[in-house]
């Protein structure tokens, strides 16, 4: 008998079956794996496709940072996970404090490591979640299916609240569309493996996190040139690395870089404006919070002694 309760099936491009890898549990492992290296290597060429409105998502995200605001990011299961991830990473790579980027999973904490799969189909869960939101911030669901309940309720609630909302999906007629002002859709098509996301689709959500995150950061001034200048020194690689970068961006020695930084309190932007400006740190700090922790934009303010001396500090970088 036909069950009378049960939901339509609506099948996105990324449940359907893939032609190309039927006799994958046949071939030799060599094979398996190329078979999904190759659809693999069709994502790049998918999150490229979207790079037009991720460009714009990017520029008001940073407007609305900049004003203020928070990006929060909603999903569940895989997508809710890729979610977790990026935010965590935003922190110790730019060094932002309080945390720009917060993520929201469906079920909660444990259900990042522990598999809930109910917690999705609960849309007023999603609503309460989301209605945390103000108009500075920037709702992002992640849901590859384009359908996730838990995801709907929160962007309906975050669009309800004033917030700016974003869909990041791989099903280019998902009907989570109605609630989103922006529509990062990713065409993956069939996964190599019918019945999970967390192959094709899933990379794909980590590509364009990976994006919006790192430009918004680079917007935002956390970068010197392509250097991490925010980085944070909290243990033994993460202070080599900063040594790296000083040494890297102020053309200057190992030593001279560890004087500074130590001088500066292990504060990598602090060393390198006072490097490439010839300024104290008593000096370079205040331009520093008045430019917002940018380096480049405090280094025009407070000009330097390299920029005296007739050379722009990227040439005296590369000397």
């Amino acid at each position: 008998m036909e069950n009378s309760n049960a939901e339509p099936l609506l099948l996105s491009a990324t449940e359907v079956r893939n032609s190309r890898t039927r006799d994958i549990d046949t071939v030799p492992t060599l094979e398996l794996l190329r078979l999904l290296n190759t659809e693999d290597a069709e994502v790049a060429g998918a999150v490229h496709a979207t790079l037009p409105v991720l460009a714009a998502v990017v520029d008001l995200t940073v407007e609305r940072l900049a004003a203020g605001g928070t990006v929060h990011y909603f999903g569940a299961g895989s997508s809710g996970r890729i979610g977790v991830l990026d935010a965590a990473e935003v922190v110790p790579t730019f060094g932002t404090d309080p945390p720009l980027f917060l993520a929201h999973h469906a079920g909660g904490d444990s259900a990042v490591v522990t598999a809930t799969e109910g917690a999705e189909d609960n849309e007023e869960l999603g609503v309460a979640a989301g209605s945390v939101l103000t108009p500075a911030d920037v709702a992002v669901g992640l849901s590859a299916s384009g359908r996730t309940p838990w995801v709907a309720g929160a962007l309906k609630a975050a669009r309800a609240a004033g917030a700016t909302t974003v869909l990041v999906s791989s099903n280019l007629s998902a009907p989570l569309r109605a609630y989103a002002d922006y529509c990062v859709l990713v065409d993956t098509g069939p996964e190599a493996i019918a019945g999970s996301t967390r192959l094709k689709a899933g990379t794909a959500q980590k590509m364009v996190l990976n994006a919006l995150s790192t430009a918004v950061m680079v917007r935002l001034g956390s970068t010197y040139s392509n250097l991490m200048v925010g980085m944070s020194g909290r243990n033994v690689k993460l202070r080599n690395r900063q040594i790296t970068i000083l040494m890297e961006a102020a053309g200057a020695g190992e030593a001279a870089c560890q004087a500074e930084l130590a001088r500066c309190d292990g504060d990598l932007r602090l060393a390198l404006l006072c490097m490439l400006s010839g300024r104290a740190p008593d000096e370079a700090k205040p331009a520093l919070a008045a430019a917002r922790g940018s380096v480049r934009a405090a280094l025009e303010a407070v000009g330097g002694a390299y920029r005296q001396r007739g050379a722009s500090p990227q040439k005296r970088a590369r000397r």
